[in-house]
């Protein structure tokens, strides 16, 4: 987006980070001395350092977020115009190795390395769960949340990822990328269900009280949001997710997608992998299970957790092994997340027998292999916001199940074939239709040819368009409230 100068922000969840360069100490941004870049360097130092685990520094970094928690409260509720919280300057152009690697590597092509590593960063040191806990703080002495400023004073636009628990200067106008409103109408399925569950209302309703806009990942996350807040939309509007380059269509390649499942098991988690006695049980394990002709798997990419629905998957698919074809095996991507006891349970069975592998760190280039030599890619949630895992198949040649919500709907339009979230019986007939049925190759290619057409709506060349409307409607608008304020 040519008519826009952007820069991007870096901070943490929850570790503070060392300060940039204040902007009144430099008069070229392309140049720096000896101070500087020491003063860069300690930044990427505190961005990837993990924190002590030793007893005592635990109980002082806990009394620090807590000390700067209640300052921000304090000044927010009382003294408003000392609450901002100053961003400093990190000059990318003499770190972009770690710019590239830290940040961007895993979703964009390289051939965005200089637009990206030749930008300038500003460092907030602030952590976002302290300013999150300052707001909710001020909710003992007030109904609306005091949040502290975020200093903003050089931008027109601030783009935040998810409710923004914070302020921007009265000139800057933010803009929520806004996921969905799960924590809000489903904070049975969240982690943190009660901290989650505020921290998003609240700093979503200051948002929606300060005059932000909201960019919505999906029509339905749109509807969701006008459900919580009417009043918001004139200011919020339908951008769909991009699905990035490494998910494209390319030649079938089952003994590469058999490696991948043996070298990307995991094995951090002893919950969740076969136990094996020493490396040749190991290998004769994997000689029994994986090495099959033809190695046939369905696929789910998710983060292990209770809205994913999990459970009923594998119920259906025990009836297919069960029924039509015991060698069928599940093969589930993701990280182990919250709440996943009893899908664990429900696992082992098909994990001890080698036909049900969880796999982690698998990387877009193997998992565009897995997405396209899969029997089919199911994605069974119940709720989502956007759902990636639909999109990243189909682009990469696959053939998609998915829960019949009114996302999945939008988002996948006629490339799958859907299937009733709560029965069972919906979920097996559906599987035996895509690849056992008599017609099953017919409705197979039916759903590849739409597929085509799909996945174009997620690539930039048709969304950055869409983001070019918002911000040049958003700069419009601006400038005549300006006018109107003489």
């Amino acid at each position: 987006m040519k008519m826009f100068d952007v820069e991007g922000l870096l901070q943490t969840s929850h570790r503070f980070l060392v300060s940039g360069k204040k902007f009144y100490q430099n008069s070229d941004e392309h140049c720096a001395d000896s101070v500087d870049l020491n003063r860069y360097s300690c930044v990427i130092i505190s961005m990837e350092t993990k924190p002590s685990s030793k007893p005592f520094d635990v109980i002082i970094r806990y009394l620090k977020k807590q000390r700067t928690a209640y300052i921000l409260t304090f000044l927010s509720l009382v003294l408003p115009s000392l609450s901002t919280v100053t961003t400093f300057l990190f000059n990318a152009r003499f770190f972009k190795d770690y710019i590239w690697r830290a940040l961007f590597e895993k979703t964009l092509s390289a051939v965005d390395f200089e637009l990206v590593t030749n930008r300038n960063y500003r460092v907030c040191t602030v952590p976002w769960n302290i300013l999150q806990s300052a707001g909710l703080n001020s909710l003992a002495f007030t109904s609306n949340p005091a949040y502290p400023k975020l200093d903003t004073n050089d931008f027109d636009i601030f783009i935040a990822q998810t409710p923004f628990p914070g302020r921007v200067d009265k000139k800057t106008t933010l803009i929520v990328r806004y996921h969905d409103a799960l924590p809000v109408l489903m904070p049975h399925t969240i982690a943190n269900k009660s901290r989650h569950q505020a921290t998003h209302y609240y700093a979503l309703l200051s948002n929606i009280n300060s005059g932000a806009y909201f960019a919505c990942v999906s029509e339905s996350t749109r509807k969701d949001l006008l459900r919580l807040f009417p009043e918001v939309k004139d200011r919020a509007v339908t951008i769909h997710n991009m699905v990035s380059h490494h998910y494209y269509v390319e030649g079938a390649e089952p003994v590469k997608a058999v490696r991948i499942i043996q070298t990307r098991l995991n094995l951090e988690r002893p919950d969740v992998h076969p136990v094996f006695t020493d490396s040749q049980d190991r290998e004769s394990f994997y000689q029994r299970h994986l090495n099959l002709n033809p190695f046939r798997y369905l696929l789910v990419v998710s983060t292990l957790e209770p809205r994913k629905n999990h459970i009923r998957l594998i119920e259906a698919w025990e009836t297919i092994i069960t029924e039509l074809d015991p060698t069928l095996k599940l093969v589930f991507v993701g990280t182990v997340g919250w709440d996943i006891e009893a899908l664990v349970e429900k696992m082992q069975p098909g994990i001890e027998h080698g036909r049900l592998f969880v796999l982690n760190n698998v990387p877009a280039d193997e998992l565009r292999v897995l997405y396209r030599n899969a029997a089919v890619t199911v994605c069974p949630s119940v709720a989502e916001g956007f759902d990636f895992a639909g999109v990243e198949s189909i682009s990469s040649g696959g053939v998609v199940l998915a829960s019949d919500i009114s996302v999945h709907r939008e988002v996948y339009d006629g490339a799958a074939e859907y299937f009733d979230p709560y029965s069972t019986v919906h979920l097996v007939d559906a599987l035996k239709k895509v690849l056992y049925d008599p017609e099953a190759s017919t409705i197979r290619e039916t759903l590849l040819s739409c597929a085509e057409d799909v996945s174009l709506r997620y690539r930039p060349e048709h969304l950055l368009p869409l983001w070019e409307q918002l911000l040049s409607r958003i700069n419009y608008e601006s400038k005549d409230i300006t006018k109107e304020t003489r």
